[in-house]
């Protein structure tokens, strides 16, 4: 890995572990800025997978997670681009975790490395997220209990239908309309 690549995860990794949980899993127009403007180039060049080689550390993996899975959802809200490097991230995701990186995270950023699966549409994908946060960060489990109960239940986030397009089930939109899981 270059010294820049360090450089660069190491810069990323610090950013976010200095925004902390108050501003990880909060809307804040403020913070998406700030996070769009220092890491936008990033994000895509991770999209170009010019990055693989971070999976290589726990650090470049938890670096990789945030720019493909936590960007997205902070800075293209309301766009179906919160949700088009998922299917890279959970490629990541998978291959990270047989590497065994997560368990070298302290718990506090672990779970980044389970939420690309948390964000599936995917059962399968919902049920090894719910192990690993059993296993691995069981203060979190309560969150991916409730990703896994909403797939089980529609197959899909009804709550993505509007930004992907999709019409709504009947079931779907009283589940919305009686303040159901926004995301």
């Amino acid at each position: 890995m270059a010294e820049t690549d360090q450089a660069i995860i190491d810069g990323i990794v610090s950013f976010w572990r200095k925004a902390g949980p108050d501003a990880w899993f909060k809307k804040d127009e403020a913070f998406d800025e700030t996070f769009r403007q220092t890491f936008l180039d990033r994000h895509f060049a991770a999209a170009r997978r010019e990055y693989d080689s971070w999976t290589e550390t726990a650090e470049g993996a938890l670096a990789l997670m945030i720019l493909l899975d936590q960007f997205p959802r902070n800075c293209f809200r309301g766009t179906g681009h919160m949700y088009a490097t998922d299917s890279l991230a959970r490629h990541y995701a998978g291959e990270v975790l047989e590497k065994g990186h997560d368990i070298s995270l302290e718990p506090s950023v672990r779970g980044f490395l389970y939420l690309p699966f948390m964000h599936s549409e995917n059962i399968d994908e919902q049920l090894r997220c719910v192990k690993l946060y059993t296993a691995s960060a069981p203060s979190q489990l309560e969150w991916a209990e409730d990703h896994y109960n909403i797939i089980r239940q529609f197959g899909r986030f009804p709550h993505r239908n509007a930004i992907l397009g999709r019409k709504s089930t009947p079931e779907e939109q009283a589940f919305l309309d009686a303040g159901g899981f926004a995301g």
